[in-house]
C-alpha cells in the first residue's frame, strides 16, 4: 500500500503521469460517495484506477444528506423487501467493520400526541419491530443499536425536553445508525484509495468521456489532458445524463434547516414527525456531535437543468418549521435558522411521486460500452460500488480479485472499544479515528495550531493544516465547506475564513515548495 494521503503535490504527480499517455484500468468520473467508492473497490482489487472530479470530493449530493446511515425500514412499507435487507446489511457493515469511527448509534423519537390515532401508533410500531428484524438478520448486535420499545412520555420528555408537555401519552423508542459527516466518510474513501494507489484527482473536469477515454480540463492550469483507461464509469450522479444518454433521471429536492445550539433543547435523541396525510414519511429533528440540531426533510421533484449548489426553496422552510412547530413546546421561527441546505436525489425515472420512486440503483452499459451508475442511496453506496466494478471487470476483461470491502477498514477505523481508549479528544476520535493523535500532535508541536479558527467553534488550525497536507484541500472553500463543514452556518464561515485562508496559503506554499 501507498500513502493515504491526498495533498496538491501528490495531485501535480499524479496528473503528470497520466497526461504522459499512462493507461489505467478504470477511470472514475465523480468524487462523490458512490464514485470514491468505486474507486476503493477497484483499487483494493489490484486494477490500476483514477477518479476524476470536475470540483472537491462530495461536492454534490454526497455532502446534502440527512447524515443518517439507513437500516431501510421505509423501504419496507412500499414492500421492498430487497432493498430494506440491502440496507439494514450495508448499515451494519458501516457500523461495526468499515467505519465505527465515523457512525455513531442515534435514538430516534417517535412522540404520540392526540393526533396520532391508535391504527397509526401500531403501524409505525410494527414497522419498527420488522426493521428490528432486518437488523437481526444483517446479523448487527443490540449492542451497536439497541432493540425498539415503547416508552412513557416521563422518559420521551427526558430524552426530548423541547417537546410540547401536553397531550404527550409515550413514544417509540428505536435505533438507526447515523454518520458523523457525510462529507468525511467521502474523503474516506477517497484517501483510502488512494493507499491502494487510486489517482484521486479534483479540479478536473470531464468534457468528453467514451468507454476508454476521458478528456478533462485542469481547473487549476487550464490545460486538457486526456486520460486512457480499458473501462470509464460513470459516477456523476444527478449530472450522469449530462455525459450520455443512456439514462433517465427525475432529481429530488430534500431541504434541511440548520438550527444553532440551544434552540431546540434535544439531548442526542432525534424526533421524527409525521407527516399529515403521509403514512410512511416522516420529518426529522436531528441532533448533532457540534450541538446543532438539522431540521429535514422534503422530497419534491426538480426539473430543469441542475445547479452546481441546490438552494432551499422558501415554501420549504415553511413546511418544515410549522411542521416541527407542531410538536414543540417553543415553536420555530425563520430567526431560529442558522443555515440552510438541499441535495438532489439521482432517481432512476419512474412512474408516481419522487417521494415513492426506489432508491434501488442500476448499472447501465451505453451502446459506446461506457458504464453508468445511478440511483441507490449514501447508505447503499458500497454495494453500488462493487455492483460497477464487477460489471467494469466482465465489459472490458479485466483480470481482479474478488470485492473485498465488506471486511475491508477505512483510514481511521478501530472497532469501537479500541477507538475508546485513542490518546486524543472525543471530538478528534470522532472525526478522525485512530488517525486524531496525528492531528492533535499537529497543535502539540506548534501552540498555534492548538487554537479554535474562530469564535464559537472548536474546529482548530491544525485540522484545517491537516486537511491541506492529507485530505486533498486545496483552498479556502474546500475547508469551509467540505473538511469542516463550518460553511453550514454561514456567520461560522465568515468569522473563521481570514485565518483559515492563511493556514491554506501557508500550508500549500510548503507543499509546492
Amino acid at each position: 500500500m501507498t500513502s493515504g494521503s491526498l495533498n496538491a503535490r501528490r495531485r501535480e504527480r499524479e496528473l503528470a503521469e497520466l497526461a504522459a499517455g499512462e493507461r489505467v484500468d478504470v477511470v472514475v468520473v465523480g468524487g462523490g460517495v458512490t464514485g470514491a467508492g468505486i474507486a476503493l473497490d477497484a483499487a483494493s482489487r489490484g486494477l490500476s484506477v483514477a477518479l476524476v472530479e470536475a470540483h472537491d470530493l462530495a461536492f454534490g449530493t454526497s455532502r446534502w444528506s440527512s447524515k443518517l446511515v439507513h437500516g431501510g425500514l421505509r423501504y419496507l412499507a412500499h414492500g421492498e423487501l430487497g432493498l430494506a435487507h440491502e440496507s439494514a446489511v450495508e448499515r451494519g457493515i458501516l457500523m461495526t467493520r468499515t467505519a465505527p469511527h465515523l457512525t455513531r448509534a442515534m435514538p430516534q423519537l417517535f412522540p404520540l400526541y392526540p393526533g396520532t390515532s391508535r391504527l397509526q401508533e401500531r403501524m409505525v410500531a410494527a414497522g419498527l419491530r420488522a426493521g428490528d428484524v432486518l437488523r437481526r438478520a444483517a446479523r448487527t448486535p443490540s449492542s451497536v443499536l439497541p432493540r425498539p420499545r415503547s416508552i412513557p412520555a416521563a422518559e420521551a420528555l427526558a430524552l426530548a425536553p423541547g417537546l410540547a408537555p401536553g397531550g404527550l401519552r409515550g413514544g417509540l423508542l428505536a435505533y438507526d445508525g447515523a454518520l458523523v459527516d457525510d462529507a468525511r466518510l467521502v474523503v474516506t474513501l477517497a484517501r483510502t484509495a488512494a493507499s491502494f494507489g487510486a489517482r484521486i484527482l479534483t479540479r478536473l473536469s470531464a468534457s468528453s468521456v467514451s468507454a476508454d477515454r476521458v478528456t478533462a480540463v485542469d481547473g487549476l492550469s487550464g490545460s486538457t489532458v486526456d486520460i486512457h483507461a480499458r473501462q470509464v464509469i460513470n459516477a456523476t450522479g444527478v449530472w450522469a445524463g449530462t455525459l450520455t444518454g443512456a439514462v433517465r433521471l427525475r432529481p429530488s429536492l430534500g431541504s434541511h434547516l440548520v438550527l444553532a445550539p440551544g434552540t431546540v433543547p434535544m439531548g442526542t435523541t432525534s424526533v421524527n414527525i409525521g407527516v399529515p396525510g403521509e403514512t410512511n414519511r416522516f420529518v426529522f429533528l436531528l441532533p448533532q456531535p457540534d450541538c446543532r440540531v438539522y431540521l429535514g426533510l422534503t422530497d419534491e421533484p426538480v426539473s430543469g437543468p441542475i445547479p452546481p449548489v441546490p438552494t432551499v426553496p422558501e415554501s420549504d422552510v415553511d413546511f418544515l418549521l410549522s411542521l416541527a412547530s407542531s410538536v414543540l413546546a417553543r415553536p420555530l421561527t425563520r430567526a431560529d435558522v442558522a443555515g440552510s441546505y438541499a441535495g438532489l436525489r439521482p432517481l432512476v425515472e419512474g412512474g408516481g411521486r419522487s417521494a415513492d420512486l426506489s432508491r434501488k440503483h442500476a448499472v447501465l452499459a451505453g451502446s459506446d460500452g461506457l458504464l453508468t451508475v445511478v440511483g441507490g442511496k449514501l447508505t447503499t453506496y458500497r454495494r453500488m460500488a462493487e455492483d460497477a466494478v464487477d460489471a467494469a471487470v466482465r465489459l472490458a476483461g479485466l483480470r481482479a480479485a474478488p470485492c473485498r470491502t465488506a471486511r475491508l477498514p477505512l483510514l481511521g477505523a478501530a472497532p469501537r472499544p479500541e477507538l475508546s481508549l485513542v490518546d486524543a479528544s472525543p471530538r478528534l476520535v470522532g472525526r478522525y479515528g485512530t488517525e486524531a493523535p496525528r492531528v492533535a500532535a499537529l497543535g502539540e508541536l506548534d501552540a498555534e495550531f492548538a487554537a479554535p479558527v474562530g469564535p464559537g467553534t472548536e474546529i482548530t488550525a491544525a485540522e484545517v493544516v491537516w486537511a491541506v497536507r492529507n485530505e486533498g484541500a486545496l483552498d479556502v472553500e474546500d475547508v469551509l465547506e467540505r473538511r469542516t463543514r463550518l460553511a453550514l452556518v454561514p456567520a461560522d464561515a465568515e468569522a473563521a475564513a481570514a485565518r483559515v485562508a492563511e493556514l491554506v496559503d501557508k500550508s500549500l506554499a510548503g507543499l509546492l515548495a
